[in-house]
């Protein structure tokens, strides 16, 4: 879908000649979304869970993974959230989540909201504890911290409302599934090869395909027949050596813009 903007500071754009995207701050999404100021959104389903909107998950696609952890100094004694004692000052941008989590624990702890840079706060004497976002880990090792337990797993979602307008059910979910074909072509390529006819009894093994390669005839050569199969991306070397093993010639790799299975 061609996207057309009005120029570089635009808040708006046209995506195709039907959609309307607007940009706004990630964190403001989801009140965007449940206010009915846009009928879906991408954001991170951390920032979704701690606005407390009544929104789900239509499609997680798969970028932008990332945890919310508790995470305490090195030092620490401590060896689990529940080992924590009552009154502890937990240091988050993300108090409601914090809070949520430590009342299912049965632990009257203080939450410190901060806007960022959370890891610091033990340092500075602000928090024992911190409830922050990580993806690697490398961040809270910097810093000193090492996680006692994981409060949420997020990722990048297409978030719609719990009850989408009926009107617009139609042309989210044709969104949903335009979407959804890029996210499962993103991890797949297309193959196509010449193998030797006698060799067809071996290529499903070889070329599983989504339900078994397709096998053409390839015009005057009798003994060859040409495959095509989707290999997933991380088999594809894997693949190509076993085709060059039986025989396969003329192999061709492309990556592929969108597979609806």
């Amino acid at each position: 879908m061609p996207l057309t903007v009005a120029g570089d500071r635009s808040l708006r754009a046209s995506v195709g000649t039907e959609l309307e995207a607007l940009f706004v701050r990630a964190a403001d999404i989801p009140e965007f979304v449940a206010d009915g100021a846009a009928d879906c959104g991408i954001t991170g389903w951390d920032l979704v869970a701690e606005s407390g909107r009544p929104l789900c998950s239509r499609l997680d696609l798969q970028f932008g993974e990332c945890e919310l952890v508790v995470a305490v100094r090195d030092e620490s004694p401590v060896s689990d959230c529940e080992s924590l004692p009552a009154g502890t000052r937990v240091a988050t941008p993300f108090p409601r989540l914090t809070a949520t989590h430590f009342e299912r624990l049965g632990i009257a702890v203080e939450v410190v909201p901060v806007s960022g840079a959370a890891e610091v706060a033990p340092h500075l004497g602000i928090a024992d504890v911190v409830v922050d976002l990580t993806s690697s880990g490398s961040t809270l090792r910097t810093n000193g911290l090492r996680r006692l337990a994981t409060v949420l797993e997020s990722s990048a979602r297409l978030v719609i409302p719990m009850t989408p307008a009926p009107e617009r059910g139609t042309g989210l979910e044709e969104l949903a599934g335009a979407l959804e074909s890029v996210v499962a072509a993103r991890g797949s390529r297309y193959v196509m090869a010449n193998v030797p006819r006698a060799a067809l009894g071996r290529i499903r093994e070889v070329l599983p395909g989504l339900r078994g390669p397709t096998v053409v005839d390839v015009l005057n050569s009798g003994a060859h027949v040409a495959v095509h199969a989707v290999v997933p991306a991380a088999a594809i070397r894997r693949a190509i050596a076993d085709l060059r093993a039986l025989g396969g010639e003329g192999i061709l790799v492309t990556r592929i813009e969108r597979l609806m299975p």
